[in-house]
Formats: C-alpha cells, sequence, structure tokens
C-alpha cells in the first residue's frame, strides 16, 4: 500500500508541475517587440513621383526615401513611371543612385 500512496503522490506532483510549465506562458506572457532596430530606418514613399533637383537641372521621375534618423530626403530616379528603375536600351538592369532633395526638420516638431 504505501507504495501505490509513493506512486500516485509522485505522479501528483508532476501533474502540478508541468500544469506550472504550460500556464505559466498564459498568466505571465513574454514582451513582444513590434518593431527591430535592424535594417536600415528608412520611410519609402508608395509609389513614384517626379523629382526635381533643388538646383533645377533635372526633373526625373523615381522613389522618395526619407531617413528617418535624421529627416533627410533621397531621390531615386527610375527613369521611367514605374516603382523601379528601367532603361530599356541596356540589357543589364540599371542602378539607381540616390540624389539629395532635402531635409524635415524633426527636431523642430517638439516644440
Amino acid at each position: 500500500m504505501k507504495l501505490d500512496h509513493f506512486t500516485k503522490t509522485m505522479l501528483l506532483v508532476i501533474a502540478v508541475l508541468l500544469a506550472i510549465l504550460v500556464f505559466r506562458p498564459v498568466m505571465h506572457p513574454a514582451p513582444v517587440e513590434a518593431q527591430v532596430e535592424e535594417g536600415y530606418p528608412f520611410y519609402v514613399e508608395p509609389g513614384y513621383t517626379m523629382l526635381r533637383k533643388p538646383d533645377g537641372t533635372a526633373q526625373m521621375y523615381g522613389k522618395m526615401v526619407i531617413d528617418m534618423r535624421n529627416g533627410d530626403i533621397w531621390g531615386f530616379p527610375t527613369l521611367a513611371q514605374g516603382p523601379y528603375p528601367v532603361d530599356t536600351a541596356q540589357t543589364k538592369p540599371p542602378k539607381s543612385y540616390p540624389m539629395y532633395l532635402g531635409k524635415f526638420m524633426f527636431s523642430e516638431t517638439a516644440k
């Protein structure tokens, strides 16, 4: 009889410990990180827009990108009315180099 009582007690202890392991994440869930600070902190404007160099020397279609760390605005020419660079005269894909367009003064919004 003592062996049967000991076995039942050990099974009860095992069941209680397993229940604690199962219900601990429910009672105390792990914190969730919505945004990870990896990669580039850029906001890419949807679609494409007409880009104009600040000195007025060129206008072309392209993507506008904002560096959210400092407010710098960059334009990436696409050479066409589309979301990525296209050059029909070449057989290899073109590269789009950024041109500086200006700056959003995010620091001034805190005043």
